[in-house]
């Protein structure tokens, strides 16, 4: 029969000292000697005692309180995100969770880090952040951490900063999926790409890039790379820098759009001209104009980094994170490559509760069957 687990009575009678010790040691209450506290961890690594955050919690009236701090504007991605997170905002209540959805300007570090100093005052556990390449946004993760306060990387990580984890693809890989979708559909022919980013100081847009020259200056030779269009992720600035380039030259054979803003870009592809042909075009993200786009054939490629999954693994990270444990999301989402021929049915609900992290497999990529599994239940 198997004997009993140790609790913390067992604890402070192993370490000599009293029970509230011990619980102060174990819950991280401070106000306790060192050399006591050497005591209670020897006492809990002789023993095997295994804290039980569910019932600490509950003895300490314990409510989480996390924060997402998400892009605001026209981007339908984030707009997504948004959505995502207010339907976990509402049911997480039940669970003593309190989350907060927080708005900034898209690619504003400064913005950015007002935001986090004053989420810092209000007693928060843990925020997740879309990154950017800022060094003042590092500096600022770093004084979040130091105070306690858990910090992970959503979509896009932070070059250099401390932060817990990051939750999202790998950018850099899904650049390259892209540069080979581009290669292959040209089929050996000459042509020339015209990439589209909302702003390179973004770590996921630059990343994208990257890896899409690496493919396509290694495997595709004959493609030629146009100079970047910087388009803020706002779709006005994307339609007016375009529409010249396709008004008076023809060379343009694909187009790569990294970020946001596409509904400037599929306005200027839909009015093309009957006879000029329209170029290969890969974007990122199943939002509604994209998958439109896709159906409508006016795109070729959406590479998905779904965010159901993305939050789902946030939330469930920031609170292991909360309850001194590891976190157990620590490998890059893998994304999905849709074509019009496989595009999920309309309104599936996709979203994987937060608690049911996406399982690894021994190699460390994500299980698919396990993936499909989760988002069907």
């Amino acid at each position: 029969m198997q004997s009993r687990l140790p609790t913390l009575s067992d604890v402070a009678r192993c370490a000599g000292v009293s029970y509230a010790t011990v619980d102060r040691v174990v819950n991280d209450r401070g106000g306790v000697a060192e050399k006591s506290v050497i005591r209670v961890r020897k006492a809990i690594d002789e023993l095997g005692y295994v804290r039980n955050v569910a019932a600490a919690n509950l003895s300490q009236n314990k409510t989480y309180r996390f924060a997402a701090i998400i892009p605001t504007g026209t981007n339908q991605f984030f707009q997504q995100l948004r959505a995502i997170l207010e339907a976990e905002r509402i049911r997480l209540l039940a669970d003593r969770i309190d989350l907060r959805i927080e708005g900034i300007a898209a690619f504003d570090g400064e913005a950015l880090c007002e935001r986090l100093d004053i989420l810092s005052q209000t007693g928060i556990d843990g925020v997740a952040l879309v990154g950017t390449d800022d060094d003042i946004v590092a500096q600022k993760i770093a004084e979040l951490r130091s105070a306690g306060i858990a910090v992970l990387t959503l979509v896009s990580d932070a070059p250099n900063a401390p932060r817990d984890a990051y939750i999202g693809i790998d950018n850099r890989v899904a650049g390259q999926t892209a540069g080979r979708l581009i290669g292959l559909c040209h089929g050996g022919a000459c042509g020339r790409v015209l990439p589209i980013v909302g702003a390179l100081s973004a770590p996921d847009h630059a990343e994208r890039l990257e890896g899409m020259r690496e493919t396509v200056t290694s495997l595709y030779p004959d493609l030629d790379i146009a100079p970047v269009i910087i388009g803020r992720d706002e779709h006005e600035i994307v339609e007016n820098k375009l529409r010249p380039i396709f008004k008076n030259s023809h060379d343009i054979t694909a187009v790569y759009s990294v970020g946001g803003g596409n509904a400037g870009l599929l306005r200027v592809l839909r009015s093309l001209p009957d006879g000029q042909n329209r170029p290969i075009v890969v974007l990122h993200d199943i939002v509604p104009q994209a998958r439109e786009a896709l159906e409508d054939g006016v795109i070729d490629a959406i590479i998905d980094q779904r965010p159901e999954v993305e939050i789902a693994n946030a939330l469930s990270c920031l609170r292991s994170i909360a309850d001194r444990r590891i976190p157990d999301v620590t490998d890059p989402i893998l994304p999905t490559v849709y074509f019009k021929e496989n595009l999920p049915p309309h309104g599936r609900d996709s979203f994987v509760r937060p608690g049911h992290a996406v399982n690894r497999t021994a190699s460390g990529h994500a299980s698919k069957s396990r993936i499909l599994k989760e988002i069907d239940q």
